[in-house]
Formats: C-alpha cells, sequence, structure tokens
C-alpha cells in the first residue's frame, strides 16, 4: 500500500511534509456552484414534471408541436445543463473523497466530467434537432 504525501517520513519537518496540502482555494466556488444547481433544479423540476403530466398519455406525439416553442426547449436546454453541470459537481466530490489513489482519483475526474459533458452536448443537440430540425 502507497503512503500519502503526509504519512512519508524522512528528513523533512512536519511544516514542509504539510506544504501543498492546504486549500486550493477552489472550494467556496465549487460549493456556490453545487447550491446555485441545486436551487435552479427545483423550479426546472417542477415545470418540466408539469409539463409532462399536462400533456396527456400521449406524450410522444406532443413532443415535436410542445417543443416547436422557443420557451419549451429554452428551458429544457437550461434544464439539461443544470441537471448535467450539478452531476458533474457532485460525482467530482464523491471521487475526491472517497478515491485515494492520486492517479485513479485523476482518471476517474477526468473521465466523469468528459462522459457527463458528452453526454449533455448529445442532449441538447437532441433537443435542438427535435425542436428545430438541425
Amino acid at each position: 500500500m502507497t503512503k500519502m504525501k503526509w504519512e512519508k517520513g524522512g528528513l523533512k519537518t512536519p511544516i514542509a511534509r504539510a506544504r501543498g496540502l492546504g486549500s486550493a482555494k477552489e472550494g467556496v466556488k465549487h460549493w456556490m456552484a453545487q447550491r446555485f444547481t441545486a436551487i435552479l433544479n427545483i423550479p426546472l423540476t417542477i415545470w418540466f414534471v408539469y409539463q409532462i403530466f399536462n400533456a396527456g398519455f400521449d406524450v410522444h406525439g406532443m413532443i415535436p408541436v410542445w417543443m416547436n416553442s422557443p420557451v419549451n426547449s429554452g428551458l429544457l436546454i437550461l434544464f439539461t445543463i443544470s441537471i448535467f453541470y450539478h452531476a458533474m459537481l457532485g460525482v467530482q466530490v464523491v471521487i475526491e473523497d472517497y478515491v485515494h489513489n492520486e492517479f485513479l482519483k485523476i482518471v476517474l475526474i477526468v473521465l466523469q466530467k468528459g462522459g457527463l459533458m458528452l453526454g449533455a452536448t448529445i442532449s441538447i443537440f437532441s433537443i435542438l434537432h427535435l425542436a428545430h430540425g438541425f
């Protein structure tokens, strides 16, 4: 098992071993972004669920008509961006907290960010295609 940076002994003083392990000054920005997207997701989710129930049982037939509205397609794109960004922030925190191998941590963060960005991009292009025929 590999030792973490702060566990390695040697001739360094405790303060020298601790340097570089402190705050990256990104925590507040990350925390605020996660809270902002969580708050934004509440009305967007309520709107989306209302729209689905409002369509009745003919959801499949109503999608092209419903998405032709710029308001509906715009809100759906905003909902998609907010959900994927919130998921990216949350999964990153879980990886940072529970994966202790630094190389694996970096690989997982890059993979999850890439995968979620790819999913968001495909979703947005799908919305645009259904709404406006792009």
